[in-house]
């Protein structure tokens, strides 16, 4: 279908992505660029890319299929660098995890291959990151939104679709704006709660013993705090509007829980976790 990728981070998801292509037969040959010449250099004897570029516009030049694969608060610099490069008919992507504020920075700097661009968001990180944890198999089913714009051509949007397809995600289109409300819900207001109950656990003096007889829950819930300190920063002051809001709603919920705890009202603290219960379950079953 590709010629060749040209891959702006040779990262985890880049990484994952240059591989699930060679392996769908997707593309000839992979171009890649990394800010850290080290990461650049082990993508290509990993196999990840064939060849080694010093810069982000000599990852462009040449390729027909475009992916940024780098944190979120870099990719306004990052457009405004290679727009000139992007060859016309070049179907250009990022997988950022925040929307709104990538449109923006593709509106001021893309100018005429503006139409071009398909921002997306794979569903499918994890806690251990770089492009040694690379994996063909990272996009079987999961989830991939497509936020394309006003503006961008409906060839690509569908060319884009069919790619993420081939390589097993579970396509969903929505607007920058509805994706970034929805993923402060889903997605960036349970990292800062984790963050934020870790920090209160390991202030206590005693969160060493607490934690040698900890079990499968506190496995579970804390898991998303082993994030990326540096990339957590950029979404949340990316997405700092609607995660204000999700913080405001969950304050009133955990002050009610805690007014429920304190009065021993036991049928109102069970109905209340009966609500949770229920909506957890079904989303797991269809899920």
């Amino acid at each position: 279908m590709f010629k060749q990728l040209g891959l702006i981070g040779c990262g985890l998801i880049g990484g994952s992505f240059a591989l699930a292509l060679k392996k769908a037969g997707l593309v000839e040959r992979v171009c890649g660029y990394s800010a850290t010449e080290q990461t650049t250099k082990l993508a290509k004897d990993l196999g990840v890319i064939d060849t080694q570029c010093m810069d982000a516009s000599s990852a462009v030049r040449g390729s027909d299929i475009v992916l940024i694969a780098i944190p979120v608060q870099a990719v306004e610099s990052c457009l405004r660098e290679i727009a000139p490069y992007i060859e016309q008919g070049c179907l250009v992507m990022d997988v950022g995890s925040t929307k709104e504020n990538i449109a923006q920075a593709a509106l001021a700097f893309l100018g005429n291959k503006l139409p071009q661009f398909v921002p997306t968001h794979p569903i499918a990180g994890k806690e251990l990151t770089g492009v040694a944890q690379a994996n063909a198999e990272l996009f079987q089913n999961r989830p991939l939104i497509l936020t394309p714009l006003l503006i961008t051509q409906e060839d690509l949007v569908e060319k884009a679709k069919q790619v993420w397809t081939r390589l097993g995600s579970k396509v969903h289109r929505m607007s920058p704006q509805a994706h970034d409300a929805a993923f402060a819900v889903v997605s960036h207001l349970p990292h800062l709660i984790a963050f934020a109950y870790m920090n209160g656990l390991v202030k206590q003096h005693e969160h060493e013993q607490f934690m040698s007889v900890a079990g499968p829950g506190f496995r579970d819930f804390s898991r998303i705090a082993g994030s990326d300190p540096k990339v957590w920063r950029d979404i949340f002051f990316a997405n700092g509007s609607n995660l204000k809001q999700q913080i405001a709603l969950f304050k009133t919920e955990l002050e009610a829980m805690e007014r429920l705890v304190e009065t021993k009202d036991s049928a109102a603290l069970i109905k209340s976790i009966e609500i949770s219960q229920r909506a957890r379950n079904e989303w797991s079953i269809n899920n």
